[in-house]
């Protein structure tokens, strides 16, 4: 049976908005990108939300970009200009014809026009990149994972789903590094939120345990109280610590265990959807999946949390 979006409903009625509520979801290829903000648009609805991936503002297709000197990350490679004023228009609930980037075939293929609803979710490569891009989001991401991760990640995506062979993928891989660096990584940055998935640093825990997950949540928005649900007995699905960011400033490091029992998770999840103040029914088809009938009670823990910043930020 297809599975039904939830219209999620506040408890008390909304003050009309004066523009939409924009997240940023920044990151490298095959980061989770796509995967996070599926989690998050879906339990709103299509009617409340606007997806957009600004990998799609490429200047150049797949065929193009083979004779330049420079790949996809580059900024030299995108419409950057054209990319700042659309997300301004968005910010300011205008429509926009946004450009299309055909990601299976390497093309570019015809525009969409695209009108911002109530929230607005951005993810690509390089939604933080300028400061005139960064003053239009409410909420800004950036996932982090190890970078041996992200490999594996990008190789199983590029090969099952975009006609690459390994040795194309990895020799792509060494291409991107150095632009890597110099653009992508240093939107971590800018980020209200810090996403990073991997195994649990010390732990010898057996093949197939899932990902756990840690979030930086920097003081640069209001995060929601986990008081209560730290407090409770037994606690081990989440824990919040405080801890130094790589620039050595002080952050809370929230922890949230993938190799816990599901059931100790879902605890943590309904609490979290409670204090989210809607009336509708826990989404869990939606929270955490990540394809293949797969799911993560970390990834599922962090979509609600932003969930939880776009409907404050309404507020």
């Amino acid at each position: 049976m297809p599975h039904k979006l939830i219209r999620m409903q506040r408890v008390r009625p909304e003050l009309p908005t004066r523009r939409p509520i924009m997240i940023a979801i920044a990151g490298d290829s095959a980061a989770g990108k796509t995967t996070l903000t599926k989690g998050i648009a879906e339990p709103l609805g299509p009617s409340r939300v606007t997806t957009i991936c600004v990998d799609d503002y490429h200047r150049y297709d797949r065929q193009e970009r083979k004779g330049l000197p420079f790949t996809a990350l580059h900024p030299d490679c995108n419409h950057i200009a054209i990319m700042e004023q659309h997300l301004q228009l968005l910010a300011t609930g205008q429509p926009i014809l946004k450009p299309v980037y055909d990601h299976d075939t390497g093309q570019l293929t015809r525009p969409e026009l695209m009108e911002p609803r109530e929230f607005v979710i951005v993810e690509g490569l390089l939604p933080l990149h300028s400061r005139l891009m960064r003053a239009c989001f409410d909420i800004t991401v950036y996932l982090d994972p190890p970078e041996d991760i992200r490999r594996r990640w990008k190789l199983r995506r590029d090969t099952a789903k975009r006609g690459y062979d390994v040795e194309q993928v990895r020799a792509e891989l060494e291409a991107r590094e150095p632009e890597s660096a110099a653009f992508i990584r240093p939107q971590r940055g800018f980020a209200d939120v810090v996403a990073r998935f991997s195994p649990v640093v010390g732990r010898d825990d057996p093949p197939g345990t899932p990902l756990s997950a840690e979030l930086m949540l920097r003081p640069t928005i209001r995060h929601p109280d986990l008081h209560g649900i730290l407090a409770e007995r037994d606690q081990r699905a989440i824990h919040l610590r405080l801890c130094r960011d790589e620039d050595g400033l002080p952050v809370d490091a929230l922890h949230i265990h993938g190799y816990v029992p599901r059931e100790e998770s879902r605890m943590v999840e309904k609490a979290l959807w409670a204090q989210l103040g809607v009336d509708a029914g826990y989404p869990a088809e939606t929270l955490g999946a990540l394809g293949n009938g797969d799911r993560s009670e970390p990834l599922a823990i962090t979509q609600l949390l932003l969930l939880y910043h776009l409907l404050a930020a309404v507020e």
